[in-house]
C-alpha cells in the first residue's frame, strides 16, 4: 500500500513539474511545426506531417546508445505495437525522438529500429538540437531543474499520447503493462458528431 502511495505521489509530482502549457499540447497555434528527419532520412514537419488530423500519436524520448531505460521502454512498446496490430500506421502512430540529435543521425536510428524490430507505423526522429528541444519541451518531456533536464541519465520514461483532431492528450509511464497503454491509446477516439 505504501509503495502504491509513493508511486502515485511520484507520478503526480512529476506531472506537477511539467509546465502548464506543455501539459496540454493542443493545436496548430501551440504545437511547433519545426522540421525533423525520420530514421529513413525523410524531412517532415512536426505538426503538419506527424500530428495533424484525427489520429492517435504516441511520443517517447530515446537515444541509441542508452543502456538504461530505453531498451526496456522500447521492448515494452514493441508489445504494444503487436497488440495494436493493423491499427499501427493506419490510425495509430508511434514516434521516438532522440535526445542526442548531434549523434543519432538517420542511419543510427535506422539501425536501432532494425535491432528492436520496430515496424510500420513507428518512426524514429532526429533533427537540429534547437528543433528537437522545442518539440521535447512542448510535449512535456522536461524537468524544471536545468541540471536534471540536461542529464541523459535522468531522462523521462514517459509517453505522451494524443489526438490533435479532438484535442485529447495524456501522459503515462512507458513501462506500464502493455494492456494499460493500449487501453489509453484506444481511448483517444474520434468525437461522434
Amino acid at each position: 500500500m505504501n509503495s502504491k502511495r509513493n508511486f502515485l505521489l511520484g507520478a503526480f509530482g512529476a506531472a506537477a513539474a511539467i509546465p502548464a502549457l506543455a501539459a496540454r499540447p493542443q493545436s496548430k497555434e501551440y504545437l511547433p511545426n519545426v522540421v525533423l528527419q525520420t530514421h529513413l532520412g525523410k524531412e517532415v514537419r512536426f505538426y503538419d506531417d506527424l500530428v495533424k488530423g484525427n489520429k492517435v500519436v504516441v511520443f517517447n524520448m530515446i537515444y541509441t546508445t542508452c543502456q538504461n531505460i530505453c531498451p526496456p521502454n522500447t521492448a515494452n512498446l514493441i508489445q504494444v505495437q503487436k497488440m495494436l496490430g493493423s491499427r499501427m500506421g493506419r490510425d495509430v502512430f508511434f514516434f521516438s525522438i532522440t535526445l542526442q540529435p548531434e549523434i543519432d543521425k538517420p542511419r543510427d536510428l535506422q539501425a536501432y529500429a532494425k535491432q528492436y524490430g520496430i515496424a510500420l507505423g513507428w518512426t524514429l526522429l532526429t533533427g537540429e538540437r534547437k528543433e528537437v528541444d522545442i518539440v521535447r519541451k512542448t510535449l512535456g518531456f522536461v524537468d524544471p531543474d536545468p541540471a536534471v533536464d540536461e542529464s541523459l541519465e535522468r531522462h523521462t520514461g514517459m509517453l505522451r499520447i494524443g489526438n490533435a483532431g479532438i484535442d485529447r492528450w495524456s501522459m503515462m509511464p512507458s513501462l506500464l503493462k502493455p494492456q494499460q497503454i493500449v487501453k489509453s491509446i484506444t481511448s483517444m477516439k474520434k468525437r461522434v458528431s
